[in-house]
C-alpha cells in the first residue's frame, strides 16, 4: 500500500477504455467509459459547463494500471446534481468561506444509484477516499460530495469518516411478475382499475407505441427525441444539460444499452422517453412531448418501463428523482444515499447536526409513504 500513487486526469477519455470498464464493471451503464466520454466529447461537461472532469485514480507505482478510480468533477455551481446543497453553499459564503469550487463524485445529470468507488479490491476504498481528501486540502477546495451511492458502498464512506445523507426516490420492484397484468393483480381493486383506465386512455389517444433500441436509433430518431428533450428542459430548468451531439454519441457507443419508448400519431412521433438498460435495472432518464395528451406521460415513462423490465427480467425500474405521483402507479419509496467530506471542522460539525435532524425526517417520510402504496394490504 505504501507504493500506491494517486493521480488526477483531465478526462475519463485519458484512461484506457478496457482498464476503466474493468473497474466500473458491466452492471451500470452510467459508469461506463462509453457514457462518461460521450458527455466529455459532446461538450455536455467540460469548459463553460461548470462540470470540469478531474477523475482520480490510484495505481501501484507511477506507470501501473489503475487499481481504483473515482468519476469526479470540479463544480462551480450545484446544478444537475439532484442532491441539494444550496443552503450549505449560502451558509458558508455568508460566513466568509468559498463553497465553490467543490469536488463532485458523481455521474453528471444522473440521479441513478450506482458505485462511486470503482475498485479492483475493496481494501483500496480508504486510500482512494484519502486521495480525494488530499486533493481538496492541497487545492483549497471546501469539500467533496459523492451522490447516489450504491447502498452496498455506503459503509465504505462511513468507515472513512464521511457524513452520510439520505433521501427518497420511487422505484418499481419486480416481484417475479409474469406480465403487467400480474403486477396489476398485486394492487388493490380501486388502484388496479385506475391504472387500467389510465393506460387505456393514453393508448387510445395515439396510433402506436414503439420500443426502439440498437439499430433502431437512427439520427432521425435522435432528432425527434432532441425536440422532446428541448421542450421539457426549457419548461423545467431553463437550459437542457446535454448537447444534441451527446445523443448521437450515446447511440453510436452504447445503442444496445438504450431503450427509447416513442408514441406516434399520424405517422409522426409525438412523445418519447429515454431509458438506460443495466444488468439488473432499467433507468428512466428523459421524457418529452410535442402535444399534451392526458396520461401519456404515465404510459410512456412508467407503465411501458414496467413492461420492458418484466420482459427483460430486470429487478427494478429507477424512474429518476422526485415525483410523488409515481407512488400511486406502483413505484415504492426507496432510500438513496450521498456522502460528504467537509474540510472545515466547524462547518463539518454544523452539517453533521443538520444531517442528523434531516435523517429523522426522511425516515418518517419513508414510513408514511410506505403505508400508502397501491398494493393490496393482504400481501
Amino acid at each position: 500500500m505504501s507504493e500506491l500513487v494517486g493521480r488526477i486526469r483531465g478526462s475519463v477519455g485519458e484512461f484506457d477504455r478496457g482498464a476503466w470498464d474493468a473497474l466500473a464493471g458491466p452492471g451500470n451503464p452510467f459508469l461506463s467509459h462509453a457514457f462518461l466520454t460521450a458527455l466529455e466529447d459532446s461538450g455536455s461537461v467540460g469548459p463553460g459547463t461548470g462540470w470540469d472532469p478531474v477523475p482520480l485514480a490510484i495505481s501501484q507505482g507511477e506507470d501501473g494500471p489503475p487499481l481504483a478510480a473515482l468519476p469526479a468533477y470540479l463544480k462551480s455551481h450545484s446544478q444537475g446534481e439532484y442532491v441539494f446543497d444550496h443552503g450549505w453553499a449560502d451558509a458558508w459564503e455568508r460566513a466568509g468561506g468559498s463553497y465553490y469550487p467543490k469536488l463532485q463524485i458523481a455521474v453528471p445529470f444522473t440521479p441513478a444509484t450506482g458505485p462511486r468507488l470503482l475498485l479492483a479490491d475493496e481494501a483500496l476504498a480508504a486510500p482512494l477516499l484519502r486521495a480525494a481528501e488530499m486533493f481538496c486540502d492541497q487545492n483549497g477546495i471546501s469539500g467533496a460530495h459523492a451522490t447516489f451511492i450504491a447502498p452496498t458502498q455506503v459503509p465504505l464512506f462511513e468507515d472513512a469518516g464521511w457524513l452520510i445523507r439520505s433521501d427518497i426516490q420511487f422505484h418499481w420492484e419486480n416481484r417475479g411478475y409474469a406480465d403487467f397484468d400480474a403486477f396489476l393483480d398485486a394492487l388493490s381493486s380501486r388502484k388496479r382499475k385506475n391504472l387500467r383506465k389510465e393506460r387505456e386512455r393514453a393508448q387510445q389517444s395515439v396510433d402506436e407505441i414503439r420500443h426502439l433500441t440498437g439499430d433502431d436509433l437512427t439520427e432521425e430518431v435522435w432528432d425527434a427525441f432532441w425536440r422532446f428533450y428541448q421542450d421539457t428542459g426549457q419548461r423545467k430548468w431553463g437550459r437542457p444539460y446535454l448537447t444534441r451531439e451527446a445523443f448521437s454519441l450515446l447511440g453510436q457507443r452504447m445503442a444496445d444499452r438504450i431503450l427509447l419508448v416513442f408514441a406516434y400519431s399520424g405517422g409522426e412521433p409525438v412523445a418519447g422517453a429515454l431509458n438506460m438498460i443495466g444488468d439488473d435495472a432499467l433507468y428512466g432518464r428523459y421524457w418529452g412531448c410535442t402535444r399534451d395528451i392526458p396520461y401519456l406521460h404515465f404510459e410512456i415513462c412508467y407503465y411501458q418501463a414496467i413492461d420492458a423490465a418484466i420482459a427483460r427480467g430486470l429487478a427494478r425500474v429507477e424512474a429518476g428523482a422526485q415525483g410523488g405521483h409515481k407512488l400511486a402507479r406502483g413505484y415504492e419509496p426507496a432510500q438513496t444515499y450521498s456522502a460528504h467530506w467537509i474540510a472545515d471542522p466547524g462547518f463539518r460539525a454544523a452539517i453533521a447536526d443538520f444531517l442528523e435532524r434531516e435523517r429523522q425526517g426522511v425516515a418518517t417520510d419513508q414510513l408514511f409513504l410506505g403505508q400508502r402504496t397501491p398494493f393490496r394490504k393482504d400481501g
